[in-house]
């Protein structure tokens, strides 16, 4: 799923060639897509965008008389941006919405279908979709440790709960854990104050970096490989492999539809956390230690 980076990287993109533009068509191949009747989509054709905004994972295109067009990627939503008379890329296209200079192109990969679009009328509208979570990079240190530590649950939960903190989903989630040098099971009240301090220090600067990296390619052309498994990464994605900072090989939990990745080593004192259906395989012959992996 686009988490916060990579949906800046959408609306900087965006902004330099929609914001000012009129919405000449709306094309909704997949009527499903859309989740609102009141105001109907057609309003928003002729309007002029006059902004962008990121609310939490989701997109906002403002047009003018306050009138919001919310895009939800989910997992499998993406944007791509086309010339006038390009080719839309098959059965993945969603919906399309024309400009005098282009084509945004809302698609969606798998069967299943989570992406959505809201038309929504005013501020207040606006208001209903925002899940509340404060923006991480504008919290003091106060502000953090207050909503880190708000209710006792383990950090991978309290860092991607999109109530608690904008825009963070699974893969930044862990990559901050990792720069911070923290269990993904910890739990938000046992924390130090200097282990909070260190983990607002790296949530702001893992975010920070891959805003720049990402904004940075999105100037060399239109965003076209938002994905959560960059190479890059530390630990996201890398199960198995070296960790670069102290090159034991990557652990994972696997639950449900996600994963949580990080170093043994580096996060857990050398303990392995125990994945639910390998150590229910395992049992006995489960490792505990990242040495009894070597």
């Amino acid at each position: 799923m686009p988490e916060l980076p990579d949906i800046l990287a959408y609306t900087d993109a965006l902004a330099t060639r929609i914001v000012g533009e009129p919405l000449t068509g709306i094309r909704l191949v997949n009527p499903f897509l859309l989740r609102t009747f009141e105001p109907p989509l057609d309003a928003a054709i002729g309007r002029n965008v006059v902004g962008l905004r990121r609310l939490g994972k989701r997109i906002v295109i403002e047009l003018d008389n306050e009138l919001f067009l919310v895009i939800h990627l989910m997992i499998a939503g993406r944007l791509r941006w086309l010339p006038t008379t390009g080719k839309l890329p098959g059965r993945i296209t969603q919906a399309v919405f024309e400009f005098p200079d282009g084509l945004l192109v809302f698609t969606e990969a798998g069967t299943r279908r989570r992406a959505s679009l809201h038309v929504v009328q005013g501020e207040a509208g606006l208001a209903e979709h925002d899940p509340g979570g404060i923006d991480v990079l504008q919290a003091p240190l106060d502000v953090f440790a207050r909503e880190l530590t708000k209710e006792n649950h383990t950090l991978k939960r309290v860092l991607t709960d999109p109530r608690v903190f904008s825009g963070i989903g699974n893969a930044y989630s862990d990559e901050i854990l990792h720069r911070a040098k923290l269990s993904p099971i910890a739990h938000s009240q046992k924390l130090s104050k200097d282990e909070i301090a260190r983990l607002h220090a790296a949530t702001k600067d893992v975010l920070n970096e891959w805003i720049a990296k990402l904004q940075a390619e999105a100037r060399a052309g239109f965003p076209e490989n938002v994905t959560a498994f960059r190479p890059e990464f530390a630990v996201h994605g890398k199960f198995k492999q070296p960790c670069p900072v102290c090159g034991a090989p990557v652990q994972r939990i696997v639950y449900a539809e996600n994963e949580t990745n990080y170093c043994a080593r580096c996060q857990t004192n050398g303990v392995v956390l125990a994945d639910r259906s390998l150590s229910r395989l395992l049992k006995k012959s489960w490792p505990r230690s990242i040495d009894e992996l070597g």
